[in-house]
């Protein structure tokens, strides 16, 4: 297994092949649907204005993705009333949600890393070919076991998105993930879904 410690430098991006298994070693930074739209509308195409804490948070975490990985994640967390954070549960979200968005915010923060499940499409591949970056494939019903990667939680932005929803800044050691999408423009779940499409109309043929 490949250990990265984050943030990742260009060339070991570059050096990463589809079916690489890797442990992730640093600091990243958790965000799903609502992150996403947030940093599209306010900071990427603008159509809204920044409100609240919305300029501050965007200069604190611009260096936390600056080479570094997001993971689409909404994680069990303990001690939200203590704010002594503890992960309890750290499963994978499905990341084909975060398509229309994800191409443009590798770009706009020089986004690195991918991290979620069920792969995503051509745009995020294309921005993986340009940034470079790659998709890394969790393993999804293994929230617990991923739990334990997470080391220490360094702190929460976006809190009223909702917890799953929130910005998790999280510190992992050996986080496990296998490379799924590469910036050469190799996707295995490309592969996977055009080899089932074969076989299932080699299956109605008959």
């Amino acid at each position: 297994m490949k250990q990265l410690t984050l943030p990742i430098p260009d060339d070991e991006i570059r050096a990463l092949q589809v079916g690489e298994s890797v442990a992730l070693n640093g600091i990243m930074l958790t965000g799903r649907d609502a992150v996403h739209k947030w940093m599209i509308e306010t900071f990427i195409k603008k159509t809204r204005q920044p409100q609240g804490d919305d300029l501050e948070v965007y200069e604190a975490i611009r260096p936390i993705l600056d080479g570094g990985v997001i993971y689409h994640c909404g994680p069990v967390v303990a001690g939200l009333e203590t704010g002594d954070y503890k992960f309890v549960a750290a499963g994978p979200t499905t990341s084909i949600r975060e398509e229309p968005y994800q191409g443009d915010v590798m770009r706009h923060f020089n986004l690195k890393g991918v991290i979620g499940k069920g792969g995503m499409g051509a745009k995020t591949l294309q921005a993986c070919q340009e940034v470079p970056g790659v998709y890394f494939h969790a393993v999804g019903g293994a929230a617990t076991l991923i739990a334990q990667s997470v080391k220490k939680v360094h702190g929460v932005y976006k809190l009223d998105f909702g917890v799953p929803e929130a910005m998790w800044v999280i510190e992992v050691k050996d986080f496990p993930v296998v490379v799924t999408m590469d910036s050469h423009g190799n996707s295995l779940h490309a592969e996977v879904a055009s080899a089932s499409k074969e076989k299932l109309a080699e299956l109605l043929s008959t």
